[in-house]
């Protein structure tokens, strides 16, 4: 069938997407708050644009209002959207919604919100093509499958007939591309799209889209805060702070030698597989961003700037012309114009860490019945945790990481082997242990919007878990202990009295963390406790955690998808997979060859800034095996590209151990697996 007749700008000079002057609010509370001033850019045909900024820059304001999603107490006030020479903003709710779904796509941060629960993955891919194709049934679903052969889902046919739950996070993405891609458009916005994702999951997204995007030919609007993916996939990139587009730049120099402060900070927030916390110091961003809607005299940066002059913060700067093709709101840009180091030099913190064992893992197996079939979530897990020492666990989804932390922290039982803390062997159960136990080990989540209670204050949160933890009792005892909990994570207090909903994300963090040493831990278990965070927040959470850890001494379990973060952040590593500890060993030795095959190609997957000595990827074939029937052999053999064969298939692997105390699990010996992964990725699946 013919494709809907919608005008296009021919020729290969044809811009797909120009922004002029764009000005955008809400109205919140009788108030009007401008979100978006005065913005322009443009997408050339077939480029990939990247915007970057904290949240609340107004990134995801700008993918909506592109894609005319904005909500009803939104409002354009000024300016142009034009879409290949169309104004969008005089266009008609017909020509909008045919616009669309032919030419305009949107791939979302969530999939799981973004997908019907209640329809299978196939029907809702069929659906796309049904209404914007007017296809039958038979043919929507023949076009269907072969889209999801496309986005390279393995076995389309059967994964057509699943609900969205039963698919993975990479696998869900991949059902969003499929959808967005299904009438080939010539623009696709990507608000966050691999947020949240494994590092082998986020890379094969992204693979996904480059082979989808020299396909299709589509231009690409991509929003992230993540500033390594926004390098390698964007050609040019803009820097959003406070509604406002402050730098723009080829993406290659933009991030080699920024130009305005903003920038320039954001970079030496993020930490990199060749720091660590003994060497160097990240440095977040003081301050925060100004409230939605607030006017400031001269520059909107200048509060939180480090090169602030009295001239800054009574005149606002224009972009000003830094380089070819570059832009900077700044008026001192040229004292910037110098490689952005990562981190300062410096440790962070000198760091003690004792030999005394405050938990021992000895043999801990988990297993869960899942509807009668038996699913090894932990098998034969050994690692102990030291008196002021970091211990980093990575590994895939459904490798078996967070099942561990519950299973130390008490929130899942019926294990078997011993778990011991302070050479005390712990019961199963939180509530079977005592409460001095639980004062001295805590847990933080991933996600404070769920731990934290809603309808409560920060101060009623902390006072109820110092009562429980602390053993204070009098009022004025457990005032005193808030505000000292308050102190310690650098909470305010007039951040006491707000309830949970009107804290950033990274605040809300902080509240968790003082929730955790209300009762002076000696443990605390951190599952994920950054992923979702902004680079400036991580680091300032970062930073606390390293304080934490030396002025406390206390000992950490760091989960992460986050090679950098744990790098930077562990003293020693345990690696994942399929429920087994594959390696362990001090952080500068584990991500060195020799390492394991699968944290060799986790350590390919991590995007880089530098694009041009960019480590060739390795790709493993297939997702992650289902932990109820496992490979036989060495569990990573059905995707290991260093396979052997037979030996591999058929034998478990010993530990190899290379030095005094870094081991790995593999048949191959540490002299000859070093020499493989010294001379480059395997060429089988390699990039």
């Amino acid at each position: 069938m013919s494709r809907p007749a919608i005008a296009r700008r021919a020729g290969p000079s044809a811009r797909t997407l120009e922004i002029e002057e764009l000005t955008v609010g809400y109205h919140r509370r009788r108030q009007w708050s401008v979100v978006i001033s005065g913005l322009s850019l443009r997408l050339e045909q077939g480029e990939a644009y990247g915007l970057v900024g904290e949240s609340g820059c107004g990134k995801s304001t700008v993918a909506m209002a592109v894609m005319r999603y904005l909500p009803p107490n939104a409002g354009i006030t000024t300016g142009r959207i034009l879409f290949q020479g169309q104004d969008l903003l005089r266009a008609n709710a017909a020509h909008l919604e045919e616009l669309r779904g032919n030419r305009m796509a949107m791939v979302y941060q969530d999939p799981g919100t973004a997908l019907n629960p209640s329809l299978t993955v196939g029907r809702q891919v069929a659906e796309v093509y049904r209404r914007h194709r007017g296809m039958g049934r038979a043919e929507a679903r023949d076009a269907a499958q072969a889209m999801l052969a496309t986005v390279q889902i393995a076995d389309p046919l059967r994964i057509m007939d699943r609900y969205p739950h039963e698919l993975s996070g990479g696998q869900q993405q991949r059902i969003m591309f499929a959808m967005a891609l299904a009438t080939d458009p010539d623009l696709l916005v990507l608000d966050e799209p691999t947020t949240g994702l494994d590092a082998t999951v986020e890379a094969e997204v992204l693979d996904l889209v480059e082979r989808l995007r020299r396909k299709f030919g589509a231009s690409i609007l991509f929003i992230s805060h993540n500033l390594g993916i926004v390098s390698r996939m964007c050609e040019r990139v803009g820097v959003l702070y406070a509604g406002h587009l402050v730098e723009e730049g080829p993406a290659g120099e933009l991030f080699r030698a920024p130009r305005h402060p903003y920038t320039f900070g954001l970079m030496r927030c993020v930490p990199r597989l060749d720091m660590h916390k003994r060497r160097h110091r990240l440095e977040p961003i003081p301050g925060t961003l100004p409230a939605a809607g607030e006017t400031m005299a001269g520059c909107v940066f200048a509060p939180r700037c480090a090169i602030v002059r009295e001239r800054c913060r009574v005149e606002a700067p224009t972009l000003l012309v830094a380089g070819r093709d570059r832009t900077s709101r700044c008026f001192y840009h040229e004292e910037l114009a110098r490689p952005a180091a990562p981190g300062a030099e410096g440790a962070a913190a000198a760091g003690t860490v004792s030999q005394a064992e405050v938990l021992s893992l000895q043999h801990l197996t988990k297993i869960y019945d899942a509807r009668g079939v038996k699913v090894t979530a932990v098998k034969d897990a050994s690692l102990a945790v030291r008196r002021g020492e970091v211990v980093g666990i990575v590994g895939e989804s459904g490798s078996g990481k967070t099942t561990l932390a519950k299973c130390v922290v008490g929130l899942v039982g019926q294990w078997a082997g011993r778990i011991a803390f302070d050479g005390s062997e712990l019961a199963g159960r939180a509530e079977q242990r005592d409460a001095n136990l639980r004062q001295r080990l805590q847990m933080v989540f991933q996600n404070p919007d769920n731990a934290l209670n809603p309808s409560h204050t920060v101060k009623g949160i902390l006072s109820r878990s110092v009562r429980l933890l602390a053993g204070r009792k009098s009022a004025p005892e457990i005032e005193a202990r808030v505000r000292e909990l308050a102190a310690a994570v650098r909470l305010a207090p007039r951040h006491l009295e707000l309830r949970p909903a009107a804290l950033s994300g990274g605040l809300k963090q902080r509240v968790a963390l003082a929730r955790a040493f209300a009762g002076a831990p000696r443990l605390v278990v951190c599952d994920e406790p950054t992923s979702a965070l902004d680079v400036s927040v991580q680091a300032a959470i970062l930073n606390l955690l390293v304080e934490l850890q030396e002025t406390r001494q206390v000992a950490y379990v760091f989960i992460s998808h986050d090679l950098g973060v744990v790098r930077y952040l562990a003293d020693r590593i345990a690696v994942m997979y399929l429920g087994q500890i594959i390696e362990m060993g001090p952080a500068d030795v584990t991500f060195r060859p020799p390492h394991h095959p699968y944290t060799e190609a986790l350590l390919s997957a991590v995007p880089d800034f530098n694009r041009a000595e960019g480590r060739g990827r390795i790709r493993l074939q297939g997702d992650i095996p289902s932990p109820s029937n496992p490979p036989t052999g060495c569990r990573f053999h059905t995707r290991c590209p260093r396979m052997l064969g037979s030996l591999c298939r058929d034998e478990e692997p010993p530990w190899q151990q290379d030095g005094t105390s870094h081991l790995y699990r593999c048949h191959i010996q540490p002299a000859e697996l070093r020499e493989a992964q010294l001379a480059g990725p395997p060429r089988a699946g390699s990039s």
